[in-house]
């Protein structure tokens, strides 16, 4: 990747939220696959260091991550790693069918939204005022 790619990719990436964060957990097989998700979505992305319980530098974490995943270290300032990887469209259809294939069934429920009106109909239906004469529902 040339500087002036990196320069690009450094000014998208300025405007992004850290969506991952690395504490003292360190870099798990979970974090490795939503991170994976993530880079195939995005393409590029932040992740934040919380540098006081973490078990090792930004940089070393950032190391992990390049190997791990295939993705480029765009930069490493603080406790904020940018990484670029540039999306696969076979790996990503391929994850789909895996995904749907693996999918249960599920019966979706109806919920019927009622209405104001409709709510107190229905409990009207089911405890009836008692009538009298003037219909306001006074007991006798």
């Amino acid at each position: 990747m040339t500087s002036k790619e990196r320069a690009a990719l450094r000014a998208a990436a300025n405007p992004l939220e850290p969506i991952f964060q690395i504490g003292k957990e360190g870099i798990s097989d979970n974090l490795i696959a939503q991170i994976d998700d993530a880079l195939d979505a995005r393409e590029l992305l932040k992740i934040r260091v919380h540098l006081e319980t973490s078990p090792k530098k930004p940089r070393e974490l950032a190391n992990e991550l390049q190997t791990a995943l295939g993705a480029e270290v765009i930069q490493v300032i603080g406790g904020v790693i940018v990484l670029y990887r540039k999306a696969d469209e076979e790996k990503i259809k391929a994850k789909k069918a895996a995904a749907a294939k693996n999918k249960k069934t599920a019966v979706k429920k109806h919920v019927k939204i009622r209405g104001l009106r409709s709510r107190y109909a229905q409990e009207e239906s089911r405890k009836p005022y008692r009538g009298g004469a003037s219909g306001r529902g006074e007991r006798h």
